[in-house]
């Protein structure tokens, strides 16, 4: 008799999905998943990552809008700069 894994569900939040995938990595840095189950937790991986950029996606536009369009790079040395 075999047993079909349930699809996961989508993460609740952004930082749910980050601790999900820092236990993922420790799972498999282990080294001790058989073939299929490491397969299943990158596969797992992927889905969480593309959730985090999504997420990362959407909170850009927003602050963009709050912003009115006029967001900068910071300059690499910190200071702030006087482009007004």
């Amino acid at each position: 008799m075999s047993r079909k894994a349930e699809a996961p569900s989508a993460p609740v939040s952004f930082e749910n999905a980050i601790d999900e995938l820092e236990a993922i990595v420790r799972t498999m840095e282990d080294g001790k998943l058989p073939l299929d189950g490491a397969l299943e937790r990158y596969q797992r991986g992927v889905e969480l990552v593309r959730h985090c950029q999504s997420a990362l996606n959407a909170a850009e536009q927003k602050v963009q809008i709050l912003e009115d369009g006029l967001l900068r790079d910071f300059p690499a040395d910190g200071a702030p700069r006087n482009d007004d």
